[in-house]
């Protein structure tokens, strides 16, 4: 786009409000190229290749912080623990990695190797037992991928992956070996998607690509890679988005602190926040676009940090694997002791589990993870000095952790959200990948690919 292109633009938006149906004879609180919505890493990294081009672009965020679902606490002395996105998930070629080096940001790796399992009566299970679990788990899903084949040359409807586990694990299970297959499935699929199996569509459930290498974590937290895309970018925090409307001339996006006017918007709203409706459309988004909002899935991994005046568990392992007798219930936890040297450890929980769990009081939740934490290691174990948790599903600016495909999605249904409106309105963010959806790199390259549409325009 052009510098007479850009001057061209901003004169129409001085006249916005004659050209966008219903549009208020409000003053405007800012003009621009193109107002972002979302202050996430889709938004930032939108704004950054825009700004990078000359455009001037303001970003309206509703929280008092950058980054969205990347969320660093640091009320810990000496600790940054990410409350939200943890993991650049695969490093060769990633472009969050590429960020990470370029601003000579610390990462570790994680070895999911090492990863010790226990059962209740803190019996860590054997290595042999370790081994025939992964092994009849790998044939099961071997098993269920045979099925969504099979159903995909049938024609047959979609039907959920947990439907298909069951089919093929038999009915025949002895109670340890059903416990033990579905902790299987809760920490190997559920906690992946954040969603449970019953959600999920067998046909699509884990499409998309992946780039290699190791998984690796921020010691001093993933809000680096936000706080490196926002540099000298024009962010308006604490701006609640209620309505965004769009007309042949532009767009106006109204907020809690003014309305802003642009020739184009990108709208990066996590789905769960376009599920709820709680942003108006002027006129209403297309009804195709509606429809795939409705079949996308919203799911929910929510995160406990419990701080212990000393560990009492093995340095060791990386993470731990929990064997519930309650399918769900603290089926993973990732050892913080092994990478920042302090007694931490991260409990995690997903899908329903999670989403029943979030409506309790901290301190039953609490009760919740030290209960799974006494069957491991004993009922002598010392009870937390702090603790951090998160309720994903209740943020009412989240609605959730992240998108996955639910039984009646398809994949088309991310390329349908991604899709602009109009020439006017433009979207990015995980749920908008259909490659890389559910990931920080997912978000990323959206925001970058929504930005060159709107510099072809």
């Amino acid at each position: 786009m052009n510098q007479s292109r850009r001057r061209l633009l901003l004169l129409a938006t001085s006249a916005l409000s004659l050209a966008i149906p219903g549009a208020r004879q409000a003053h405007a609180q800012g003009s621009a190229d193109v107002i972002v919505v979302g202050a996430g890493i889709a938004g930032l990294a939108a704004a950054r290749s825009l700004v990078d081009q000359g455009l001037k672009v303001i970003v309206v965020e509703a929280r008092d912080r950058i980054g969205g679902r990347i969320w660093t606490n640091r009320a810990w002395p000496k600790l940054a623990l990410d409350l939200g996105a943890s993991w650049i998930h695969g490093v060769s070629g990633n472009p969050v990695a590429a960020l990470a080096r370029s601003g000579r940001i610390s990462t570790v790796t994680t070895d999911y190797d090492a990863l010790w399992r226990y059962e209740a009566g803190a019996k860590e299970l054997s290595d042999s037992a370790d081994e025939a679990l992964d092994e009849r788990f790998e044939g099961l899903i071997e098993d269920v991928e045979d099925e969504a084949a099979a159903l995909r040359q049938t024609g047959n409807a979609d039907v959920s992956l947990q439907s298909a586990f069951d089919r093929a694990a038999g009915q025949k299970l002895s109670a340890t070996d059903r416990r033990r297959l579905n902790y299987m499935l809760v920490s190997q699929v559920e906690h992946e998607y954040a969603a449970d199996a019953a959600e999920l569509s067998l046909l699509h459930w884990d499409q998309g690509e992946e780039f290699t290498g190791d998984d690796r974590l921020f010691p001093a937290g993933y809000d680096q890679i936000a706080q490196l895309l926002a540099k000298n970018l024009d962010v308006r925090l604490e701006h609640t988005v209620s309505r965004i409307a769009y007309g042949q001339r532009g767009v106006e996006v109204t907020s809690s602190r003014g309305t802003f006017s642009a020739a184009y918007a990108l709208v990066t709203l996590p789905l769960g926040v376009l599920k709820r409706g709680s942003v108006s459309f002027d006129p209403p988004l297309p009804t195709r676009k509606q429809q795939a909002i409705r079949r996308l899935g919203m799911g929910t991994l929510n995160k406990l940090y419990l701080r212990f005046p000393r560990a009492f568990w093995p340095e060791e392992p990386h993470l731990l694997g929990y064997i519930a007798e309650q399918r769900g219930a603290w089926a993973e936890w990732l050892n913080i002791q092994r990478y920042l040297k302090t007694p931490v450890l991260l409990g995690f929980n997903a899908g329903s589990y999670a989403r029943q769990l979030e409506q309790r009081s901290d301190e039953a939740i609490v009760a919740s993870a030290m209960e799974a934490l006494r069957a491991m290691f004993g009922a002598r174990i010392p009870e937390p000095e702090a603790t951090l948790m998160t309720r994903w599903s209740s943020d009412p600016l989240a609605g959730g952790s992240y998108s996955f495909l639910a039984t009646g999605a398809t994949p088309a249904d991310y390329d349908v959200l991604a899709a602009p409106v109009a020439n006017r309105l433009f979207f990015a963010g995980e749920a908008t990948s259909r490659d890389y959806a559910a990931t920080v790199h997912g978000a990323l390259i959206s925001g970058r690919d929504a930005a060159e549409l709107i510099l072809e325009e």
